[in-house]
């Protein structure tokens, strides 16, 4: 790309400079100060005599620039199947930024409560309305919450839980299975 003799600048840094050889992707040159130094040739610009900005324009790979500027791909990743049983399964986040638009002012006790209240409200309508299954998200935090919630479903005899698909979750959610009775 770099003959000897060509006027060239560095990108980075305000030296200018004649090439003096190049060897591969090096180029040695002299600066305008008498110093010789070496850069690859991605650091340095061709410098032209000329001021015709038309011929510096010319000189400019577009092509090559576009493809140092292109946004990579990002990495595709395995989609998780789903159970053909599994359509949509309700999730019921009890986090209570999700239950309360601000919770200044209420205790930890009041929060709790609040969550607990929550959580038993949809496995009773789940219950009445023969959903059989559904999956509370609370986070993995101190584990209050969670133990709330295991003492909450184990009061239900029609009830079995479990901790939910890892890979979708995390730790902090409880997977819901509501067995269901014909008398009802």
């Amino acid at each position: 790309m770099f003959n000897k003799g060509d006027t060239v600048s560095v990108l980075d840094e305000a030296i200018n400079g004649i090439v003096l050889a190049t060897n591969g992707n090096q180029v040695t040159i002299e600066t305008e100060d008498g110093f010789t130094m070496n850069f690859t040739d991605k650091e340095l610009l061709k410098v032209s005599n000329s001021n015709n900005l038309l011929d510096t324009i010319q000189r400019i790979n577009v092509d090559e620039i576009a493809k140092e500027k292109a946004i990579p791909k990002p990495r595709s990743f395995v989609k998780e199947r789903k159970d053909k049983h599994e359509g949509g399964v309700p999730e019921f986040d009890l986090h209570i930024e999700k239950l309360v638009k601000n919770k200044q002012g209420m205790s930890n006790y009041d929060i709790l409560t609040l969550q607990a209240d929550t959580a038993k409200r949809h496995i009773e309508f789940a219950i009445r309305n023969r959903i059989p299954k559904i999956v509370f998200i609370h986070g993995v935090g101190e584990g209050v919450l969670k133990a709330e919630l295991d003492f909450l479903l184990g009061r239900y005899d029609s009830i079995d839980f479990k901790e939910a698909n890892y890979q979708k979750y995390g730790q902090g959610a409880t997977e819901v299975y509501i067995k269901q009775n014909n008398k009802q």
